[in-house]
């Protein structure tokens, strides 16, 4: 009797093991405000854990926020769910994942966009992009591609991971032409569509005829102005070309989906690098041109742009992500 006893406990234990090993890891994202469906890094972000789903059997989910006082309620949601691992999408997100690691010191976070460098929580990962790379692209190929000698930046707000946009697109478009004009603006926001048209109009007006924005949903209005005056425009985070197919010529790629996954395929492993940022560039696939800048722009131009593509990887050109790296990087083309 003892002894039935003994192995009806030991197959209950293997029982146990064995479910624990089956029961899928739940994964959850919360939105910013640009929405899940913003054409851009949120997109992208939801893109990955829906390839994690499909690849990893995982279980994906997402709350979405319509403003920033959503974010700390749509973190707690995702908490009482259960999900092993909770990201939240964007730079915005800072205070509220802090605030979350802290109340809930044994639940995974991540964060997209941000990193709270050596004073990262051991349950926190951050994840952050060189934008600059795949922007320096962007630049060198609206440089050679316009007619006027001017293109134009559009930003969403004045904070660093756009700054890294604005100066690696700056800098390629110097590389390609060092005489050429780049009109500035921010619009302090990341989904006013009407506000990002007006911009782009004026300066398509001032004779820009390449627009490139770093400013989600704000970029739908920017596109429809290239589209509307048949300007050229460029896209960010995701390849963009769809919005307009005849007008937006690259996309400045931040491969956030490729981020999701590598860190959820870790997750699945057993690896959680909690307590540190990791950096992914181009080097590591995370940052690029759009696939579709083959059938917009001319395969001299795109040869040269492989070519540009090694020396970053190599280390040959680092690009600058801010204005005082900008002004040294400046001096030293020819």
């Amino acid at each position: 009797m003892k002894l039935q006893s003994v192995i009806f406990c030991l197959v209950m234990i293997i029982s146990s093991f064995t479910f624990a090993a089956d029961k899928p890891i739940r994964v959850g994202m919360v939105t910013d405000v640009g929405g899940v469906n913003d054409q851009s890094f949120n997109q992208s972000a939801w893109e990955g854990l829906q390839k994690s789903k499909k690849e990893l059997g995982i279980k994906a989910s997402y709350q979405e926020s319509k403003q920033d006082a959503d974010y700390q309620s749509n973190l707690e949601t995702l908490y009482d769910a259960g999900n092993d691992l909770i990201w939240g999408i964007g730079f915005k997100m800072a205070d509220a994942v802090l605030k979350a690691a802290k109340q809930n010191p044994k639940q995974k976070y991540a964060i997209i966009d941000y990193s709270f460098g050596e004073k990262t929580p051991p349950n926190v990962m951050g994840v952050m992009f060189k934008a600059e790379e795949g922007a320096f692209l962007a630049g060198y190929i609206a440089a050679k591609m316009s007619k006027t000698n001017t293109i134009g930046f559009i930003g969403g707000m004045s904070v660093p991971i756009i700054h890294s946009f604005q100066y690696g697109y700056k800098a390629g478009a110097k590389q390609a032409n060092k005489n050429i004009v780049v009109l500035e603006q921010y619009s302090e926001s990341f989904t006013d569509a009407a506000k990002g048209k007006a911009i782009a109009n004026q300066m398509i007006s001032k004779n820009a005829d390449v627009v490139f924005h770093a400013a989600g949903a704000v970029g739908d209005g920017v596109i429809e102005a290239a589209k509307e005056k048949n300007k050229m425009a460029v896209g960010v985070d995701r390849d963009q070309n769809y919005l307009a197919p005849k007008n937006v010529i690259t996309s400045s790629m931040k491969r956030v989906d490729n981020a999701i996954f590598q860190v959820v395929t870790d997750l699945k492993k057993g690896i959680f690098k909690g307590g540190t940022t990791q950096n992914f560039g181009l080097k590591d696939g995370a940052v690029d041109i759009a696939p579709t800048t083959e059938k917009m722009i001319p395969l001299a131009l795109l040869k040269d742009v492989d070519a540009l593509k090694k020396k970053i990887a190599d280390g040959k050109i680092k690009v600058p992500a801010d204005e005082k790296a900008y002004a040294v990087f400046v001096k030293t083309i020819k």
